[in-house]
């Protein structure tokens, strides 16, 4: 697929809005981000998940059922969890992560954030939400949230928090990751993949969010790009194929 630049990139003296995706960006590497919400160029795509996201859309389906009964998932009670699905009817709404999601506009930087939600539960005693997420893997360890490359998940859980926070919801601080583990242990495939269910608690603190979106913000106004990031794979990419082609042309006019 040929490379195309983008269209939604930042502009001075209009209010800019933009993903969670996009914030973890930044928190990950502000060159990066900056190349991609400034001028326009991002980091090359990935080919969709499509398993991944085939579990993501029938667990919603799923929860879906308890919601409009008002029930709790089993997965729920098997951990003694007093939480039900919400059942509001902004949920297409705030799952719709491409169009809207749960957004909130943040004044100080002029900064629209939104974000894509699995899910929410409730509380039937205290009327307090809990962020739910699906996550899908097939992993022969116990899953946990221990490795280094899920602080991206925490923060994504810490951002839904942080949003409905901001539209005037009781948010409990516990998150909970719904992770579906394929078993691999089964003698043959058959057409079937069974998965173990497991829910990871995972208390957020929604403190950064605010001065991430003001750093953001920062860079906007800078005009100067930020440095890279020595320890950005992209980076360095773009910085050693730059030199090399830089000694070859500077060769061949010689």
């Amino acid at each position: 697929m040929a490379f195309t630049r983008k269209k939604l990139v930042y502009k001075p003296g209009k209010t800019y809005t933009l993903s969670r995706s996009k914030v973890d960006l930044f928190i990950d590497c502000r060159r990066c981000a900056y190349l991609d919400m400034v001028i326009g160029v991002g980091r090359p795509s990935f080919p969709a998940f499509t398993l991944n996201n085939a579990v993501d859309a029938l667990l919603k389906k799923e929860c879906d059922q308890y919601r409009l009964a008002g029930e709790p998932h089993p997965i729920a009670l098997e951990y003694g969890l007093d939480l039900i699905p919400l059942n509001d009817p902004r949920m297409d709404e705030w799952r719709d992560a491409l169009r809207r999601g749960i957004a909130y506009h943040h004044t100080p930087s002029d900064l629209i954030l939104r974000g894509g939600i699995d899910d929410v539960w409730v509380s039937p005693a205290t009327g307090a939400i809990t962020i739910v997420d699906y996550k899908a893997t097939a992993g022969k360890d116990e899953v946990t949230l221990d490795d280094k490359w899920k602080l991206s998940y925490k923060r994504q859980a810490e951002v839904y928090q942080w949003l409905f926070k901001q539209n005037g919801f009781t948010v409990s601080d516990t998150a909970y990751f719904m992770y579906a583990n394929g078993d691999q242990s089964a003698d043959s495939f058959d057409g079937m993949l069974t998965f173990d269910m497991t829910l990871l608690p995972y208390k957020g603190n929604t403190d950064w969010v605010p001065e991430a979106l003001m750093d953001i913000k920062a860079m906007f106004d800078n005009p100067e790009p930020p440095p890279p990031n020595p320890e950005c794979e992209y980076c360095g990419y773009r910085e050693a194929a730059g030199k090399e082609l830089l000694m070859i042309m500077k060769k061949n006019r010689s």
